[in-house]
């Protein structure tokens, strides 16, 4: 069907938004081939876009489309909230406000209807807001089919928001591995049945949920797994001011880039000391000098001084002042929440007491977030470089003022006082504080958040759930970015990075092929065979994604003491010689030898390193990966090793992080750039022997620090090192 995007709905959008070609062919093509094809529950029509990446504005686009081309009404299924529902609400209004003053378009909330809708109002578009819990869908159905029965005939739009089958069609007890459908899919699935004509689009970050569609599910041939069709998908162009895991997971890793600050490690104890109350850990007034708040203190104060560097910056450009915010996120209950505000409502005090005398104290904590923002800030030419006393005066200011408000969002009857005219989490002073849990899980929209203290257990996570808590995505300026912080510990980072390499393979296998290219899930089996298994048993707390020339290395460790480890690295040496001298080929100064005993030199470097708190090295993870790499090949079990010594490598790197680039590019003549054109079909491992000099943090011997390269012709690869059985 030809789409005319010149009726009054869209062109009204159209004005107001200026959707630029890219975004109006996705918003056309949608729309075509929902009215072109049958969609429904099992088989809809797919709109995949990244987190905070203009999902909504995309579907609002097609809403437009729609009424102009013949549907009368949306039910727009939305999570579970209060708040959502009135962001949403806030939303729909104000981008259709030009054809609600027309008459031309009505939207309503389910669970808030007038008491009675006279014709005229039923004569007119209609859009119906829908919590995705069982009263909202009971209340649709009540108006669909008893107080309006002349709505089931109209042509009416499905839009589930923010589909996944975690939060739609399934349900993962907790006292049984086992998975379930929800009731919430059966009575979707029963009121589009009993109209007369719809169609259904499922709107998702999460391309993972297209591999739990509720369908027969088999692993075909060549181990690769392949989710069930929908009609169709279109993705939603990234635009320009997107901010999302390839900065915080990706260019983070590229030393001297901005993205390289953006993460502070924080320990898991103190953590643990936010979740509830202990008078003997944290005293109440010491909250300004007290070690076991380091990071906590560390993440405000930064905060603080970031907000003040862009308002300086803002006032010496002529540009007006924004206001800021920062996230804490790390436990759900009111308890912990009730904690957390005492905490940070005190620091506040005592930053403010401080700020009246301009006290040394505060001079010194800020000068420390100065040095360290800095370093980011000096990255962009084109802002104003603030020397230290702009900054010191902006904060001795802010801190006077009582610029800083904390806030605890974690309750739905608190929606109408947390929420803005846009539904937007309202920014009552220039620096604001949130502490909550779950509404900050669900979506409501942050403005300019430049602090993310975040600490929920990686344990629990599941693919929707971590991307929903990953606020600090979406539209944000990169001269914000400059100040901001990622706070969390070790473990939980490298939990979300594995994630958001998982997410961004499964999304490529659409950008390549859309449904036609798969990807291959595995584990490890108890009699240490390597077999496919299906994407609904994987846990997304343990997984390894395993790409073309991706590297696999320990980070986070010491190594063992010296009269423990040194004989151990000699019989390295040795053996590492004897292979040399006995490989079957060899290239650019790289050895091909056989994988079997490339596993055991794994073993003994093993044994050699000490992990740090929240680190792994899980050794039967490193050989399963290293097996599956090399049986996979036709040519044979065989490993190039690229071998370098006299390494002086630091063990935190300036930044203050522990060091994770032990392998050099070199432009081309380093060691990882040889080994990514030597693994072709096999894969490589660089073996670096630092000398592990005290002075460089180390325990004064020497060791070796492997890096594992996947060769380039290697399919992308999940692999679960737990599953959920059943």
């Amino acid at each position: 069907m030809n789409i005319k995007t010149t009726g009054r709905f869209f062109q009204s959008l159209q004005r107001k938004n200026q959707y630029d070609e890219e975004s109006r062919a996705c918003m056309v093509n949608t729309t075509r081939q929902l009215l072109d094809r049958h969609t429904n529950i099992d088989h809809p029509g797919m709109l995949l876009g990244k987190i905070q990446s203009g999902k909504t504005r995309t579907f609002i686009g097609i809403m437009g489309l729609a009424y102009d081309h013949g549907f009368d009404a949306v039910i727009l299924l939305t999570k579970g909230t209060n708040a959502l529902v009135r962001q949403t609400f806030s939303r729909l209004t104000e981008e259709f406000a030009e054809r609600i003053e027309s008459d031309d378009l009505r939207v309503y909330d389910i669970m808030a209807m007038p008491e009675q809708l006279r014709k005229y109002e039923l004569s007119q578009k209609l859009a119906f807001i829908v919590k995705k819990e069982t009263k909202n869908l009971d209340r649709i159905k009540e108006t669909f089919f008893e107080t309006y029965p002349d709505l089931a005939k109209r042509k009416v739009l499905f839009i589930d928001d923010e589909a996944d089958y975690a939060s739609v069609a399934y349900e993962h007890k907790k006292d049984q591995n086992v998975t379930h459908m929800r009731v919430l899919a059966t009575k979707i699935n029963e009121l589009r049945e009993r109209l007369t004509s719809s169609a259904f689009l499922q709107v998702t970050a999460t391309p993972y949920s297209l591999y739990l569609q509720p369908d027969d599910r088999t692993i075909h041939e060549n181990k690769v797994y392949q989710p069930v069709r929908p009609a169709f998908t279109e993705l939603v162009p990234v635009h320009d001011r997107y901010v999302g895991g390839d900065l915080y997971f990706e260019k983070a890793q590229i030393k001297g880039h901005f993205a390289s600050y953006l993460y502070h490690e924080v320990s898991e104890k103190e953590l643990e000391a936010m979740k509830r109350i202990d008078r003997r850990k944290i005293k109440m007034d010491q909250l300004l000098t007290q070690k076991s708040i380091t990071n906590i203190r560390s993440a405000v104060v930064n905060f603080i001084v970031g907000s003040a560097i862009r308002r300086w910056q803002q006032n010496q450009m002529d540009k007006p002042l924004e206001k800021y915010a920062m996230v804490i996120h790390t436990e759900r209950g009111k308890e912990a929440h009730a904690w957390q505000k005492e905490l940070i409502r005190n620091m506040e005090d005592q930053l403010i007491a401080e700020a009246h005398l301009e006290s040394d104290l505060l001079r010194t904590l800020t000068k420390g977030s100065y040095d360290q923002l800095i370093q980011s800030v000096a990255a962009f030419d084109s802002l104003p470089q603030p020397r230290f006393d702009d900054v010191w005066k902006e904060v001795v200011e802010s801190l006077q003022e009582e610029y800083v408000i904390s806030t605890v969002v974690n309750s739905e009857k608190d929606v109408h006082e947390l929420l803005d005219h846009r539904g937007e989490l309202k920014l009552r002073a220039p620096m604001n504080i949130f502490i909550g849990g779950q509404l900050l899980d669900r979506g409501v929209t942050i403005r300019n958040m430049i602090g993310f203290f975040y600490g929920r257990n990686p344990r629990s996570f599941q693919q929707d759930t971590v991307l929903q808590h990953s606020r600090m995505y979406g539209a944000r300026p990169l001269e914000d970015m400059a100040v901001t912080r990622f706070y969390t510990s070790g473990r939980i980072y490298d939990v979300m990075k594995q994630i958001h390499e998982f997410d961004t393979e499964l999304r490529r296998a659409f950008e390549r092929g859309g449904h036609k290219q798969g990807v291959v899930f595995i584990q490890k089996e108890e009699n240490n065979q390597i077999l496919p298994c299906s994407p609904n048993k994987i846990m997304l707390s343990s997984l390894t994604m395993i790409q073309p020339h991706k590297r696999m290395l320990p980070v986070g460790f010491q190594t063992g003491y010296k009269t423990y480890i040194q004989k151990t690295v000699r019989q390295m040496d040795e053996k590492l010689k004897s292979l040399v001298d006995g490989a079957v080929d060899e290239k650019e100064g790289a050895y091909l030898v056989p994988a079997e005993d490339v596993r055991s030199l794994v073993g003994l470097i093993h044994s050699t390193l000490e992990m740090d708190e929240g680190r792994d090295f899980h050794l039967d993870e490193y050989e399963s990966v290293l097996d599956y790499l090399t049986t996979e090949n036709e040519k044979g079990a065989y490993v190039w090793l690229v071998i370098r010594g006299r390494r002086k490598i630091q063990r935190f790197n300036g930044a203050g992080q522990y060091e994770n680039s032990p392998d050099t590019p070199g432009s081309g003549k380093g060691e990882l750039s040889i080994a990514r054109r030597v693994a072709e079909h096999h894969p490589a491992l660089i073996l670096l022997r630092q000398e592990g000099k005290k002075e460089h943090g180390w325990r004064g011997t020497p060791f070796y620090w492997p890096v594992l390269v996947a060769q380039r012709h290697t399919t992308p690869t999940v692999f679960a090192k737990k599953t959920v059985k059943g």
